[in-house]
């Protein structure tokens, strides 16, 4: 496809292109944004940019800016390990980017539906990023770094806690409870989307992509996140229990920053939700088209709610349609 005037006068600004007009090849991504593959002279690169509105059946909309905070975790987790996340080329008009294109990387999301829910690479994934918490944990250049809260709540507060909220009178008060809760503890660099689909398997490790949630915050969030996916993906697929267990696992060994006992007994009530807002909230899974997989997962995540449990027996107790 043909580019913008302001990502074309970006790109060529960054030394990325010459005078020839860019094709861009549209990449398969989230809602939030427009991401593409372009060929240079240097090799591959990808090109994003947020969109104001996302795309959901909701109306959902949500600050440009983010995409500059995303910009500014990449930067900071290469600090922390270059191996975590891909190098930015250039920032473009619109707060776009570029990215230097890895190669033979698959998508984890990819390879878990293929059936390679490999322990060993979900326990990567936990290191990896309990290793950026610790590094960011109560460090108040990070926390200047990242003034986001409202972009933090347009983008996950609201729509996936406070919205569910909005509709279930039995459940609001635990949910607004948790909702507080989250928005008020200011602990670590959280990337805000740690999802199998923007994670990719390198030979490096894990490399994290899409963190323009990025927000000074509740690590907790990260892990019951990411935990989230896995589960709903035993739902889905089965067999995906043992890498959920083991990312819980191995993110717990690595933290150093508190409790590893308090991280979990918050994340459990935060993936409980985060579960709930799968199935009725903003974004709901678009792979739960079985009723029965919805209702699988919003019964067990309604029981979780009204009675919590910490991350790791939530995971350990966890059932699919088996």
């Amino acid at each position: 496809m043909l580019a913008d005037a302001g990502i074309v006068e970006g790109l060529r600004r960054a030394g990325l292109i010459g005078a020839e007009e860019p094709r861009l090849v549209p990449l398969a991504g989230g809602v939030s944004c427009d991401v593409w593959k372009l060929e240079t002279a240097e090799g591959p690169v990808v090109v994003k940019r947020p969109l104001a509105k996302l795309r959901v059946a909701a109306d959902w909309r949500a600050p440009v800016e983010r995409g500059a905070s995303e910009v500014r975790w990449l930067r900071r987790a290469r600090e922390v390990d270059p191996r975590m996340a891909p190098e930015v080329l250039a920032e473009l008009p619109g707060h776009g980017f570029v990215l230097r294109f890895l190669p033979d990387a698959p998508v984890w999301k990819d390879e878990l539906v293929a059936g390679h829910g490999a322990p060993g690479f979900a326990a990567a994934v936990g290191l990896r990023i309990a290793a950026l918490h610790s590094a960011t944990a109560f460090s108040d250049a990070d926390r200047a770094a990242f003034p986001t809260d409202e972009m933090f709540r347009a983008l996950r507060v609201d729509p996936f806690i406070l919205h569910v909220a909005r509709a279930d009178a039995e459940l609001a008060p635990v949910l607004h409870a948790i909702a507080d809760d989250l928005t008020a503890r200011k602990v670590a660099l959280v990337h805000g989307d740690v999802s199998p689909k923007n994670i990719l398997v390198h030979a490096d490790g894990p490399v994290f992509l899409d963190a323009e949630c990025a927000v000074f915050g509740d690590p907790a969030f990260d892990l019951a996140f990411c935990t989230t996916h896995l589960l709903l993906k035993h739902v889905w697929l089965g067999g995906v229990r043992p890498a959920a267990e083991a990312l819980v696992a191995a993110y717990a060994g690595r933290v150093d920053w508190e409790a590893p006992d308090a991280v979990l007994e918050r994340a459990g009530p935060l993936t409980a939700a985060l579960l709930l807002a799968r199935v009725e909230g903003k974004s709901p899974a678009p792979y739960l088209i079985d009723p029965a997989h919805r209702d699988c997962v919003r019964g067990q995540a309604r029981a979780l709610l009204r009675r919590p449990a910490s991350l790791d027996r939530l995971v350990a107790d966890w059932k699919g349609l088996e």
